[in-house]
């Protein structure tokens, strides 16, 4: 049977079949997503906020470089223009820059409202779990109207499994392939959307269970996951 559109073999859903890795539903079922590149795209406005963050302090910064590796922690990114002992004070500083410059710059990317959409009407929970500041990640959440049932900041990799686990959720979904790290950690299904940094190509590789194109194939793929998780659960029982 081919698989379904938008997903990639090994390691993922083909059509009428789970993938090779189950993880079980509870019920309600819970979703957590990544914020940056897999729900909104904050490349403008983090490019904005280094700007502003550069005409500050007068030291160079390539937002260009900046935002087409987004992912890990804050403290990382400004690791590569200024010294250590400068990092903490200007990751504050730049938090207290992002509302001003982020927040209205950021769109949901397509299909994210969709896929938020398709999981509420099934009754199920949504959670953002991010390696964002969680004030921030909150504003953005409020901007765009959209409403979760949880939200976790400023995690990074296995952390984020602390949280995916205290929410419940069976599902995670990201852009990165700590994304994954964090997914199996938690005992969650890992699903993967290349909106982000990194090609599905490395997703494949680093583990991922599903690869979707992006947040527009979610919908279908979370009825087929559904559909046949039950079927599975009704013959084992």
């Amino acid at each position: 049977m081919a698989p379904a559109a938008g997903l990639c073999e090994p390691e993922t859903w083909s059509a009428g079949r789970p993938s090779r890795r189950r993880v079980g539903l509870v019920d309600p079922i819970t979703v957590g997503f990544d914020l940056d590149m897999t729900l909104i795209d904050s490349r403008p406005g983090i490019a904005a906020a280094y700007a502003a963050l550069s005409a500050e302090t007068g030291v160079p910064i390539d937002t260009d470089a900046v935002v087409s590796r987004l992912g890990p922690p804050l403290t990382h990114e400004l690791a590569n223009w200024f010294p250590a002992d400068q990092v903490e004070a200007l990751a504050d500083r730049y938090r207290e820059f992002y509302p001003d410059f982020a927040i209205q710059a950021a769109p949901l990317l397509p299909g994210a409202r969709e896929a938020v959409d398709a999981i509420r009407a099934r009754g199920g929970r949504v959670v953002v779990v991010t390696g964002k500041y969680g004030p921030n990640a909150q504003l953005h959440l409020d901007h765009l109207g959209v409403d979760v049932d949880g939200l976790a900041g400023n995690l990074w990799a296995e952390e984020k499994a602390v949280a995916l686990r205290e929410f419940g959720a069976s599902v995670y979904v990201g852009d990165h392939v700590t994304d994954v790290h964090a997914a199996r950690a938690a005992d969650a299904l890992a699903v993967m959307v290349p909106t982000g940094p990194v090609s599905a190509e490395e997703l494949r590789s680093g583990g991922a269970d599903v690869i979707l194109a992006d947040l527009t194939e979610f919908p279908a793929w979370f009825e087929g996951y559904l559909l046949d998780e039950r079927q599975l659960d009704a013959w084992s029982s």
